[in-house]
C-alpha cells in the first residue's frame, strides 16, 4: 500500500528564528535567491499543491483506439490517465481530495492530469 501525500503545515521553531537572525544578510537581495522571513511561513503547508504520484506500467491497447488518442495531439498517455480519471470519479471512486481537484479543473476548463 502506498503512502499518501497529505498537507501538513510548516513548524516554525525558535531554532528556526535564531538561524534566520543569524543568517549572512549580504544575501538578502539576491533576486535569485529571496529570502523570508520565518513569519511569512507561519502558513505555509507541505504538500499544498499535490500531485498524485504515478506509476509506469506496461498494458496493451487496441491500434484503432491508440490511433484515436494520437490523433488529437500530443499527450496521449496523459488523455488515457484523464479518460479513466473521469470514468473512476462516475462509479464513485478515488479520494475526496481526487474528486474536488477533478471538479476544481472541471470548472476550470482544463483536466487534473495535463494539457488535452
Amino acid at each position: 500500500m502506498r503512502l499518501k501525500s497529505t498537507p501538513r503545515k510548516v513548524k516554525i521553531t525558535d531554532e528556526i528564528r535564531q538561524a534566520y537572525a543569524e543568517r549572512d544578510k549580504s544575501l538578502d537581495n539576491d533576486p535569485d535567491c529571496p529570502t523570508l522571513p520565518p513569519e511569512a511561513w507561519e502558513r505555509a503547508e507541505i504538500g499544498r499543491f499535490y500531485r498524485p504520484r504515478k506509476t509506469q506500467i506496461s498494458f496493451r491497447i487496441d491500434d484503432e483506439i491508440l490511433d484515436w488518442l494520437k490523433s488529437k495531439g500530443e499527450g496521449h498517455l496523459t488523455r488515457i490517465n484523464g479518460i479513466l480519471l473521469e470514468r473512476m470519479i462516475s462509479e464513485g471512486g478515488g479520494s475526496p481530495r481526487t474528486r474536488f481537484l477533478s471538479q476544481r479543473a472541471a470548472q476550470n476548463g482544463s483536466r487534473t492530469s495535463g494539457p488535452k
